[in-house]
């Protein structure tokens, strides 16, 4: 189920072993995995998508860095309360 969160602060992701990148604030689908979660986003005319770690997913939720949508942003209907992480928090 992917859900909609809001990019609030410094929040990088690092392609292969290359430098860490930037992702822009704003609204972003993020689609969690079992070991990581995948975030994409429109900026502009160009489109985004990074993978992290679970754990740095997790980080960027507790500093607010990224937030879930006031609404949850379940993109498939789901009734279950805003949390961090299922089954990690």
């Amino acid at each position: 189920m992917s859900r909609t969160a809001v990019i609030e602060g410094r929040v990088e992701y690092r392609e292969g072993d290359g430098a860490s990148m930037l992702i822009r604030p704003g609204l972003c689908e993020v689609e969690q995995g079992a070991q990581d979660a995948t975030l994409s986003w429109v900026d502009g005319a160009s489109h985004g998508a990074a993978a992290m770690p679970l754990n740095d997913f997790q980080r960027y939720l507790l500093s607010a860095a990224i937030r879930w949508s006031p609404d949850g942003g379940a993109s498939s209907s789901s009734s279950e309360p805003q949390q961090t992480l299922r089954g990690l928090a």
